[in-house]
């Protein structure tokens, strides 16, 4: 395989001519693509950040055979690649200076590329994190049913969702995809936050979710405090948010779960989600 069968952009439009076909192909194991380019797409190329995003198609024959991007200074995202492909990715990069902090794929892709990356620039690839992929098949509220009910978060919610998503991220150990306030008032303005609340009203639990695209909804993010953990309230949180992404017409709901956390995949099993793929991320 040569690097020039990779063809490098900075304008979603023009990746999205190339590539949209095959993203769609397979919504489910695409999804992150999806949504980033959907909301670069209708947001603009700085939704997340002041860089340029970066694109690239791999295509043969016509046919496109796989893609990344990458919306700096976030890891290299990857569609799955053979650890040929893999490896002429990782020298054609390196030609032209590409600073990578890491990569996420599902999980052959992301250690082939992370091997390849260390032969061709030395950088010690380390696990970040392993992430089980699941799509919903038949909705089962969780039991036992915690007290309390599920509400589309307003603006009157707007600090609880600035404050929530700062922990949320925090916690995970990731990088804000907007400033809080921006990510808050899309939600609010979408009604893209289920909360669960007490019987007295007090939220303790949040579920969001992402707009539609290629007829599927994922849920994300979810997010308790920790001092509220382990009575039921994520569980109830996500079983709302995910009628609501059926509601809406969704065909597959989807969801990613954190493989070091028993408790949370546990769930999730239990209120309907199906194992799809493992995903890893590493850190250069």
């Amino acid at each position: 395989m040569r690097p020039d069968d990779w063809h490098l952009t900075d304008d979603v439009d023009s990746f999205l001519a190339r590539a949209g076909d095959f993203l769609h192909s397979r919504p489910a194991l695409h999804t992150i693509p999806l949504t980033v380019t959907e909301a670069l797409r209708t947001r603009g190329p700085h939704a997340y950040g002041a860089e340029a995003p970066a694109f690239g198609v791999l295509e043969r024959a016509g046919e496109v055979r796989a893609t990344f991007f990458r919306t700096p200074p976030r890891r290299l995202n990857l569609t799955p690649l053979t650890p040929e492909e893999a490896d002429t990715l990782a020298v054609h990069l390196a030609s032209l200076g590409h600073a990578l902090p890491g990569v996420s794929a599902d999980h052959e892709t992301a250690t082939a590329f992370a091997e390849a990356w260390q032969r061709h620039t030395g950088a010690t690839p380390t696990l970040h994190e392993q992430q089980r992929l699941y799509r919903l098949g038949t909705l089962t509220p969780p039991e036992p049913h915690p007290a309390g009910r599920g509400r589309i978060a307003g603006e009157q919610d707007r600090d609880q969702l600035m404050c929530w998503y700062g922990e949320f991220v925090a916690d995970i150990g990731g990088t804000a995809s907007a400033d809080a306030s921006s990510w808050a008032d899309t939600r609010i303005t979408h009604g893209r936050v289920t909360f669960w609340e007490t019987p007295d009203g007090a939220p303790v639990s949040m579920a969001g979710m992402t707009p539609m695209v290629a007829g599927q909804i994922r849920v994300s993010p979810v997010y308790t405090p920790a001092h509220l953990r382990g009575r039921g309230y994520a569980g109830a949180a996500t079983a709302e948010v995910s009628r609501a992404a059926l509601a809406a017409g969704a065909t597959e709901v989807l969801l990613f779960a954190d493989l070091a956390n028993p408790t949370s995949n546990g769930l999730y099993q239990r209120i309907g989600y199906r194992p799809v793929t493992d995903f890893a991320v590493y850190d250069f």
